[in-house]
């Protein structure tokens, strides 16, 4: 019989495989097809849906007025805020960089937990920590092969948007220990939409949906039914099992999966030069981040 443990993290590893792929894919068609914050409104529009349909199947359950402050701010910040900064971000940076950046959640997530959970920081989760943050700036130094270019603003944008992604993992998880996790993100997104969606609908107008190819409704597809519905489903789903240090320690998958797409993608639609880049450094920086996962969701005895 396989643990709830087990099945958590197998979710957390598919999750951010999904993620980790999101950083190239979305390449293809932002900022040239559509823009950030119109594909942000399409988001959390047929996801709100999606979960909502979900809930009602499930649960029935209300909040409570006293909890309606962090229900807005998990709206807020996991939802609009986190997916604006993404999304404006990696049209403006490198993929690499950006799934670089987002290492840095699972330091955010430790402060917030100290300060909102009162969660112990162990010496495991230090080590593991330190270790993953190793092979990430090692990534950043030599594996920077990234299709596009490095932007100062694009990547201040992943920046803040690790941290208000960081904040949302506390406090989902905090409400979770009262409601159905289904509840806590179907509220999330719905809050979210509403929040952009004044801000966005004129860009979703103005899209020009007629030069769109088959490409790039696949790439919409999977922004939305993989690395908002499905991602954010296997994310709340291993967070009711496990600590937020663990569900954010998993990000320091992304940037070797995201290596890995651009050296594949380099090598065979662009230069043959780009298949050199990969080597024993890189190679050992991928093992580094997999021995940080591992150390930060070791059990400490």
């Amino acid at each position: 019989m396989i643990s709830n443990s087990t099945k958590a993290h197998a979710a957390l590893l598919g999750a951010n495989t999904i993620y980790g792929a999101s950083y190239i894919i979305a390449k293809g068609i932002m900022p040239e097809k559509i823009d950030p914050t119109a594909m942000v409104v399409i988001r959390l529009g047929v996801c709100t849906l999606l979960f909502w349909l979900i809930k009602f199947s499930l649960t029935r359950e209300r909040i409570e007025k006293k909890d309606l402050l962090i229900f807005l701010m998990c709206g807020l910040f996991g939802g609009a805020a986190s997916q604006l900064l993404f999304f404006h971000g990696i049209s403006l940076t490198s993929p690499i960089d950006a799934s670089i950046i987002m290492t840095l959640t699972p330091v955010v997530v430790l402060v917030f937990s100290l300060f909102i959970l009162k969660e112990r920081i162990t010496k495991n989760k230090l080590l593991g920590i330190a270790i993953g943050g190793i092979g990430a700036i090692t990534l950043i130094i030599y594996g920077n092969t990234a299709i596009g270019t490095s932007s100062f603003l694009g990547n201040l944008f992943i920046f803040l948007n690790a941290c208000f992604y960081g904040l949302f993992l506390v406090l989902a998880k905090s409400l979770m220990k009262k409601y159905h996790p289904i509840t806590v993100i179907s509220w999330m997104f719905l809050i979210g939409f509403v929040i952009v969606f004044p801000f966005g609908i004129d860009n979703v107008l103005t899209t020009d949906f007629e030069a769109f190819t088959l490409n790039s409704y696949l790439i919409a597809g999977y922004m939305v039914l993989f690395t908002t519905f499905l991602a954010y489903l296997l994310n709340i789903y291993a967070l009711n099992h496990v600590s937020p240090s663990v569900n954010s320690s998993y990000i320091y998958f992304q940037p070797a999966v995201s290596f890995i797409m651009v050296s594949i993608l380099a090598y065979t639609f662009m230069d043959d030069t780009y298949s050199k880049d990969i080597n024993l450094i890189k190679i050992l920086s991928c093992l580094l981040v997999v021995v940080g996962v591992y150390l930060v969701s070791k059990p400490q005895k």
